[in-house]
């Protein structure tokens, strides 16, 4: 493949970039810096009462926060509505397009028609008129002259030759009646003179495929290769909806997913390399071939994300995780409370407590709950499950260790274990029935990291004074 491949990726800015959009960037991205070419931006906001800066702005954050650059500036495809109007008219003037002067209630008799017959809805009544014909009063659109018979062909990467009768496709309009161009003639014009090589987008737009090969053709310009990737359907099969995951990748980010971790299982949607999972991001430039992509839907399982970016976070450094963690916490449930009361002492206790908290957490939400121990003050709220292990007798063993972690000298892990194994064993006890009480006694919890992790994430004065608080 000539390393002169150009994509792109055009989103519509009525929303946020959601996850089937993530995925589609993510692959022109691949297939660019595959090739060593280059993946551009376009922003498709020729609907101007749905468009807003507010979702450029999304759709820009959420590609950055993917880790998806993009070549050169974003381009505004209404900013270029002289030149897709430029482009009609000129193939008016080459006898490729014509003006269609159609009135609002003609065309809705010829629907009504088309409904019992099957036809296309426009039966080109204004293909061959003369312009001179025209009623007053009405401002014509321009519609492309296809050709009426045989077959256009989609030559496309994924799905194949694809087949369209040309008698199924009509005259369809290129430029409206106020001079504006429609979404399938500005795409052409927009590719083309951003220099597309390759068009890679999901494969409800094959039909569009064959509309815009009519456009090129009729311009004489070079079709760009075409792959129509499969769309994203839901774990049981269905349409992919916000109960699968539907969901803008902001989102995603809420939800404590880590970017390399989505784009990993993002890429695994449809496209595989033999039997690999877990992959780097050199390892899916190296490996992505656009026609590996399978033709059928793949289905979206939160399931299989949340193990994955487990895997990643478990594999992160725990300075790397802690930092991650922490410029996340803007976006996390309740994460701005933590993030005021992060000052230089918490923000060491968390790092000394990551190894421990990374193994039991598969989102950066389910880490935020397993710290929150660390961000608690004192007197802590004790769970209602935790409470049970703070009887009486508990109690007293609380009342008894206390003075062995008094004089411990050297805070840490070993000391401390070596500290509650010998108390358990003084006691004649398991040493669950420690260890239990001290859980409840430092986190408030009945389930949290390791209760010699805790000790030593605490810290010697923290840990001293919250077993005090259940034991007076």
């Amino acid at each position: 493949m000539s390393p002169s491949v150009v994509t792109r990726f055009a989103p519509s800015p009525t929303g946020f970039l959601h996850i089937g959009g993530a995925r589609t960037a993510l692959f022109n991205w691949l297939l660019a810096r595959n090739t060593g070419g280059k993946m551009l931006l376009r922003i498709e906001d020729t609907d101007r009462e749905r468009s807003s800066e507010t979702a450029v702005t999304a759709i820009l954050d959420g590609l950055t926060w993917m880790g998806l650059d993009w070549d050169g500036d974003p381009v505004s495809q209404f900013a270029r509505a002289d030149r897709h109007r430029e482009v009609a008219e000129q193939l008016v003037a080459e006898g490729k397009a014509y003006y269609c002067y159609a009135s609002q209630q003609e065309l809705q008799e010829m629907r009504d028609r088309s409904k019992q017959d099957g036809r296309p809805a426009y039966d080109r009544r204004w293909r061959d008129r003369d312009p001179a014909d025209a009623p007053e009063g009405v401002a014509p659109v321009v519609r492309i002259m296809s050709p009426l018979s045989g077959v256009t062909i989609v030559e496309d990467r994924v799905q194949g030759d694809v087949r369209f009768p040309n008698e199924d496709l009509d005259d369809f309009v290129i430029l409206r009646s106020d001079k504006t161009p429609t979404y399938m003639h500005a795409v052409v014009v927009d590719d083309h003179d951003m220099g597309i090589t390759h068009i890679v987008r999901g494969d409800d737009h094959l039909t569009n495929a064959a509309r815009q090969t009519i456009i090129y053709k009729a311009l004489g310009w070079t079709i760009p290769v075409m792959a129509h990737i499969p769309l994203i359907h839901g774990d049981d099969g269905a349409k992919l909806s916000k109960r699968h995951g539907a969901l803008g990748v902001e989102a995603y980010r809420e939800m404590g997913y880590l970017p390399e971790a989505l784009r990993n299982y993002l890429v695994r949607l449809g496209w595989s390399h033999g039997d690999d999972e877990v992959m780097s991001t050199d390892d899916m430039i190296r490996w992505f071939a656009i026609e590996d992509v399978n033709k059928g839907a793949s289905r979206f399982d939160f399931k299989k994300l949340e193990a994955l970016n487990g895997h990643y976070m478990r594999a992160m450094d725990a300075d790397a995780l802690t930092e991650t963690f922490i410029q996340t916490l803007p976006y996390l449930p309740n994460g701005m409370a933590l993030l005021e009361k992060l000052d230089a002492g918490l923000r060491n206790s968390l790092r000394a407590a990551m190894p421990a908290l990374k193994e039991r957490a598969k989102t950066l939400v389910q880490l935020a709950d397993g710290a929150a121990f660390l961000f608690d003050q004192r007197p802590l709220i004790v769970e209602e499950k935790a409470s049970a292990s703070l009887s009486t007798d508990a109690r007293e063993l609380l009342a008894g260790i206390l003075p062995k972690f008094e004089s411990v000298g050297d805070w840490n892990i070993a000391v401390l274990e070596a500290v509650v194994r010998a108390f358990a064993e003084e006691k004649e006890l398991k040493l669950g029935k420690v260890a239990q009480p001290l859980r409840a006694a430092l986190t408030g919890r009945n389930v949290s990291p390791g209760v010699f992790d805790v000790l030593a994430a605490l810290g010697r004065d923290e840990s001293l004074a919250r077993i005090r608080d259940q034991t007076g």
